[in-house]
C-alpha cells in the first residue's frame, strides 16, 4: 500500500485536532443514564449517532474524490459499509459490558483501525468511538482503549507526514483528554443526580409513611379520648340517674304500705330523674349522629358534601357526582337518613380503595313509599355469585356486610350489579312504611 502517493491525504490529521471546536461531538451518546429512560440521554445518543454517520460519510466522500479508481477503493467502500453496519448493531446489543457487546466493540475498533491505515480521513470517527468505549467499558479499560486509539491515530498520521509536525503529536492526545474529561464529568454528574433523586424518593416515602402513621395514631388517640369522654358522660349522667331511680323505687317499695305519701314522693322524684336521663340519652344520640347530618342540611346536602369531599381527597384520581331525583312527601326519619349516609360513605370507601375507578355517582331517588340510594362506579368490577359478593379485595373488610346489615335493619333490600371490567352498581332500597322502621336499631 502506497500511503505517500498523495501528500494531501495527510490533511485530515488536523480534523482530529480541530474537532473539539464544536462542543457537540464531545457529548457522546449519553453519559450515565440509560438512554431508554432518560430523555436528555436519548437526545444525546441520537446526536452522537448522527455525528458518527456524518463523519463516516464525509471521510468516505473525501477519499473517493481524491483517489478515484484506485485498487484499494473497493476495500475502503466495503470496510466503510461494514463499519456502518457494525455501529448500527450497537444499540441492539444494549449498553452492558456483556461478552457479546465486548466482542462487537473489538470488531468495530479493528475495522476502524484498518480504515485509518488505508485512508487517514477516517480518523474523524475517533471521537465517537472514544465515547462508545467510555459508555461500555469499565473506567480503567475505557481509558486504556482511549489511549490505544489516540496512539494509533498519532502513529498513522506521522507515517503520512512529510516532516515532523508537533500538532500531529500533541493535538490528538489533547482532544482525547478533553473528550474523556467531559464524559467522565457528565457521567459523575448523572450519577450524583440519580443518587439525589433516589434520596429524595426515600425521603418522600418516609414522609408519607410518617404522615400515615401519625394520622393512624391520631385516629386511635381520638377514638380512645372519645370513648373516655362518653364513658365519663354516661357515668356522670345516665348511670348516676339510674342508680338514684333504683334507690328511690326501692325506698318507695319499702314504704308503700306504711307511708303511701312518702312512697308517692319517691316515685315522683324517680320519674323526674327518668325524664332528665331521657333528655341526656337524646343528647347522646344527637352527638353520635353523622356530622354532615348534625349540621342541619338534611340528607341531600350531606350527600352533596360527601361527594365533594371524596372528590377533593382523591386529588384528581376519582370524581364523585351526586344527583337527587324526586321530592320527599315528608321528612325522612333520622334513622333512615343516618343509615343512607353511612351506606354512601361505606360504598365510596370501597370504590376508593378497591375498584380503581375514575368516576362514581350517588343517586338519591324519592318515591311514594320508599327511598332508593344508588352508588355506581366505572371500576374493575367483580363477580357476584348467589347473592353474595366474591371479591378478594373485600375479604379483609366489613364494608359490604355492614351495608347489608344496615339495609336489613330498616327492612330494605340491597342489590349489587357488577361484572369484571364493567364497574359496579350498588342499590339500597328502604321502605318508608311505619312498620318497616320498627326493627331494632343497629349500632352506627
Amino acid at each position: 500500500m502506497d500511503h505517500g502517493s498523495d501528500p494531501r491525504d495527510s490533511a485530515p490529521q488536523d480534523a482530529v485536532g480541530d474537532g473539539p471546536t464544536d462542543p457537540d461531538p464531545g457529548l457522546g451518546p449519553g453519559p450515565g443514564p440509560d438512554p431508554a429512560s432518560d430523555p436528555d440521554a436519548r437526545w444525546l445518543a441520537l446526536l452522537m449517532h448522527a455525528a458518527f454517520f456524518l463523519l463516516l460519510g464525509a471521510s468516505l466522500t473525501r477519499f473517493l474524490m481524491r483517489h478515484p479508481g484506485e485498487a484499494r477503493t473497493p476495500w475502503i467502500i466495503a470496510l466503510s459499509i461494514t463499519l456502518a453496519v457494525l455501529y448500527l448493531l450497537g444499540p441492539v446489543l444494549g449498553s452492558r459490558p456483556t461478552p457479546r457487546r465486548l466482542t462487537w466493540l473489538g470488531v468495530l475498533v479493528a475495522v476502524w483501525m484498518v480504515l485509518v491505515v488505508l485512508a487517514p480521513s477516517f480518523a474523524w470517527c475517533a471521537v465517537p468511538l472514544f465515547y462508545t468505549g467510555l459508555r461500555i467499558l469499565p473506567p480503567r479499560a475505557a481509558l486504556a482503549l482511549v489511549a490505544l486509539l489516540t496512539a494509533f491515530v498519532v502513529a498513522a498520521q506521522l507515517r503520512l507526514a512529510t516532516g515532523f509536525d508537533p500538532n500531529l503529536v500533541l493535538a490528538p492526545p489533547a482532544v482525547a483528554a478533553v473528550a474523556t474529561a467531559v464524559f467522565v464529568h457528565m457521567q459523575r454528574q448523572a450519577v450524583r443526580q440519580r443518587e439525589l433523586a433516589a434520596r429524595q424518593r426515600e425521603l418522600i416515602d418516609d414522609l408519607l409513611r410518617t404522615r400515615r402513621e401519625l394520622a393512624a395514631t391520631e385516629r386511635r388517640e381520638g377514638t380512645l379520648a372519645e370513648r373516655q369522654r362518653l364513658s365519663m358522660e354516661i357515668h356522670d349522667t345516665l348511670a348516676q340517674g339510674l342508680s338514684s331511680q333504683q334507690m328511690l323505687l326501692q325506698a318507695a317499695d319499702r314504704t308503700w304500705s306504711a307511708d303511701p305519701d312518702a312512697a308517692r314522693r319517691h316515685v315522683r322524684t324517680a320519674t323526674g330523674i327518668a325524664e332528665r336521663n331521657l333528655a341526656e340519652a337524646r343528647r347522646f344520640v344527637h352527638d353520635l349522629a353523622p356530622a354532615d347530618l348534625a349540621e342541619g342540611g338534611g340528607l341531600e346536602a350531606a350527600l352533596h358534601a360527601l361527594a365533594a369531599r371524596e372528590t377533593a381527597q382523591a386529588q384528581g384520581a376519582l370524581t364523585v357526582r351526586c344527583h337527587v331525583e324526586g321530592t320527599p312527601h315528608a321528612p325522612l326519619p333520622d334513622r333512615v337518613q343516618s343509615a343512607l349516609l353511612r351506606i354512601a360513605q361505606g360504598a365510596l370507601a370501597n370504590v376508593r380503595e378497591h375498584s380503581g375507578a375514575t368516576a362514581a355517582g350517588l343517586t338519591l331517588t324519592h318515591l311514594d313509599d320508599r327511598v332508593v340510594l344508588d352508588i355506581g362506579d366505572n371500576g374493575r368490577g367483580f363477580t357476584v355469585e348467589s347473592g353474595a359478593v366474591r371479591s378478594p379485595q373485600t375479604v379483609r373488610g366489613h364494608g359490604l356486610p355492614a351495608i347489608r346489615a344496615r339495609v336489613h335493619q330498616l327492612g330494605g333490600t340491597l342489590t349489587i350489579e357488577s361484572a369484571p371490567g364493567e364497574g359496579t352498581v350498588l342499590s339500597a332500597e328502604i321502605p318508608l312504611a311505619p312498620t318497616a322502621l320498627t326493627a331494632p336499631e343497629a349500632p352506627a
